[in-house]
C-alpha cells in the first residue's frame, strides 16, 4: 500500500510487482490466520478512534472491512498496515479526497500503478518543499536561541529583533 518496490531489483518480463513498505512495518499483535481485531483493539492498537475508523469506511478511505455474525466489525492484519499508510499519508499533508482518490486507485488493481505513482510523487514534491521550509524556520530560531544565549551571557537585551 505504499509506493512500489521490486523484491527482486530487476523485474523478469512475467514476474509480479509486490507493494511494499520501504520502511518494515509495524509487528502485528496477532499473527495472519489469527488476525480479527474488533474496532476498540484497532483503537487502542493505533490510537484512532472508532469514529475515525467509521467514517475512513463510509468515505471510502478504507476498503469492505468483514463483519462477524452478529455484524461486528472485523479487521485483519492487512487493514492495519493500511491505516499505518493512511497515517503516513496524513501526515504529509495530502488532502483527504486525494487519500480517497489513491486508496480508489488501489482498488481498481495495477492498471492504476502510473496514476498511483505520479500522486505519490506529487505529494513526495510537497513534502519536500515543506522540508525545505520547516529546515529555513529552524535556522532562523538557531539564530535566535544562538542571540538570546549570547546576550544572557554578556547581560545585552535584543531590542530590534
Amino acid at each position: 500500500m505504499t509506493v512500489m518496490q521490486t523484491t527482486a531489483g530487476t523485474l523478469a518480463p512475467n514476474a509480479t510487482r509486490t507493494d511494499t513498505c520501504a520502511a518494515p512495518p509495524r509487528r502485528h499483535p496477532r499473527p495472519d490466520g489469527e488476525d480479527r481485531y474488533t474496532i476498540s483493539e484497532v483503537v487502542a492498537f493505533t490510537g484512532l478512534t472508532a469514529h475515525t475508523l467509521r467514517w475512513y469506511e463510509r468515505i471510502g478511505l478504507m476498503s469492505h472491512i468483514d463483519r462477524s455474525h452478529t455484524g461486528q466489525r472485523r479487521y485483519t492484519n492487512r487493514d492495519l498496515d493500511w491505516l499505518d499508510f493512511v497515517g503516513k499519508l496524513r501526515m504529509t499533508g495530502m488532502p483527504v479526497a486525494d487519500m480517497v482518490r489513491y486508496a480508489e486507485l488501489v482498488r481498481e488493481g495495477e492498471s492504476t500503478y502510473l496514476d498511483r505513482r505520479e500522486l505519490l510523487e506529487s505529494t513526495r514534491r510537497d513534502v519536500l518543499t515543506r522540508i525545505t521550509e520547516l529546515q529555513d524556520t529552524l535556522a532562523v530560531l538557531d539564530r535566535k536561541i544562538s542571540f538570546y544565549g549570547d546576550a544572557g551571557r554578556s547581560g545585552e537585551g535584543e531590542r530590534t529583533r
